[in-house]
């Protein structure tokens, strides 16, 4: 039965007949997206910190093959997450391409469980995990791409942080109690429950934009950048990532070195503040529409900044422990709002979403020097947070400054309407 919306002249909307079957239908898109975060974010969590260990375990690998194959990886990994989003972004379909993503997922596991062969592997990881491993970036840039608000982007990003601190401590279990290569069966699982998910959300009608007229790339703290901007705002993220990477690197040795304790303090550190990040996703999905990015970012920042300054005369454990409290904030800052100012400034949302993923692999590369450059001075490993504070000052002024440069306005902008 069909009756008249009295607030649209014409409008019609269907009477189901069930209570509260609108909100049903509304929760399952939610549904469908928070199972494909957990799943995207499982998948990179289980293989990404064993496969070191594969590589040695399953094909002989010596140390210098571990080098040298985890940088190939890695590189192919960048390349990956440029291309496909920029892809995605030309046929202005993200869930296709994310579909083909898990079928090459599932298509590694078979290669890497079929072969003992270490070129064979390197082949897979290359030309298979590279493409593969850029689910997540095109998953955001779908949430942008159909109108998710800020606050939903912040939830999905807490729902794959979920997923980041229990995927590794699985993989250990699945490796340590059925064998090495079972971890393999497991990424199978995850990659077809990955497809079965992306099928789902394909299935069900597009969305779009909520509100046509808007561009794509633009939020509510105005126009996209100017390149110049864009490319401050890259080089700001890459060096807070640094930060964080030269971090959570340097902190068994800084534990066990500095403050005198068994390494088992370090991951305790990790732990905490991995655990309090998903919290802080959620605060702060909460104040994204009070605040702009900017000034969230800002407090980002100033949160690092003082937790890596901090670090530099922490003395006990009760202090390592409760210093987590701005590191969780700091990164989830990084985490949750980098990734929406990335959608924001740049209008491609496949393009805006890889490059922001790219900025912690550049980071992870920039953080050697930052870790050698601090210890060899007299502070040892606490000059390498003195160092990370630096670049988090560093990082706050070339962000803050990219405010000035707004792009030119684009008179063809109002009338493209994503499809």
């Amino acid at each position: 039965m069909r009756q008249r919306n009295r607030g649209v002249p014409g409008a019609t909307v269907q009477n189901t007949g069930l209570p509260g079957a609108a909100t049903r239908n509304a929760g399952r898109p939610r549904l469908l997206v928070s199972s494909a975060a957990l799943l995207w974010g499982l998948q990179f969590a289980l293989l990404n910190p064993a496969l070191a260990l594969l590589l040695v375990a399953l094909y002989n690998a010596t140390p210098a093959d571990v080098g040298w194959v985890l940088a190939v990886y890695n590189a192919g990994g960048f390349v990956a997450a440029l291309l496909v989003p920029a892809y995605a972004d030309r046929v202005n379909n993200y869930l296709r391409p994310l579909l083909v993503c898990a079928g090459l997922t599932l298509a590694l596991a078979g290669v890497l469980a079929s072969t003992t062969s270490l070129p064979v592997a390197v082949i897979g990881l290359i030309a298979l995990g590279g493409p593969a491993g850029v689910g997540v970036s095109l998953l955001f840039a779908h949430l942008k791409h159909s109108g998710a608000p800020r606050a939903d982007v912040m939830k999905t990003r807490a729902v794959v942080s979920v997923a980041w601190v229990a995927g590794p401590p699985l993989a250990t279990l699945i490796m340590g109690t059925l064998g090495n290569r079972a971890i393999l069966l497991a990424l199978a699982a995850v990659a077809v429950l990955n497809i079965a998910t992306t099928a789902a959300m394909i299935r069900r009608k597009p969305q779009t934009s909520s509100d046509p007229q808007k561009p794509s790339g633009q939020d509510d703290d105005g126009p996209p950048l100017s390149r110049a901007g864009v490319a401050a705002v890259v080089f700001g993220f890459v060096a807070l990532q640094a930060t964080n990477s030269a971090a959570v690197s340097v902190m068994g040795l800084f534990v066990t070195g500095r403050l005198g304790l068994d390494v088992i303090w370090a991951g305790i550190a990790l732990g905490v503040s991995a655990a309090l990040e998903i919290p802080a996703l959620l605060i702060i999905g909460r104040l994204s529409s009070r605040f702009s990015s900017y000034a969230l970012i800002t407090s980002g920042c100033l949160a690092g900044i003082a937790y890596y300054a901090a670090m530099a005369f922490v003395a006990d454990p009760v202090g390592l422990i409760a210093l987590q409290i701005l590191n969780a904030w700091f990164f989830a800052i990084v985490a949750g709002v980098g990734l929406t100012l990335f959608q924001q400034i740049i209008p491609r949302p496949g393009l805006a979403s890889g490059l922001y993923m790219n900025t912690r692999r550049v980071g992870a590369i920039v953080s050697g020097p930052v870790i050698a450059l601090g210890s060899m001075t007299a502070l040892g490993y606490q000059g390498v947070f003195v160092g990370c504070a630096a670049l988090a000052v560093l990082a706050l002024g070339a962000i803050a400054l990219t405010r000035n440069l707004k792009a030119a306005p684009d008179p063809k902008a109002a009338e493209s309407v994503p499809v």
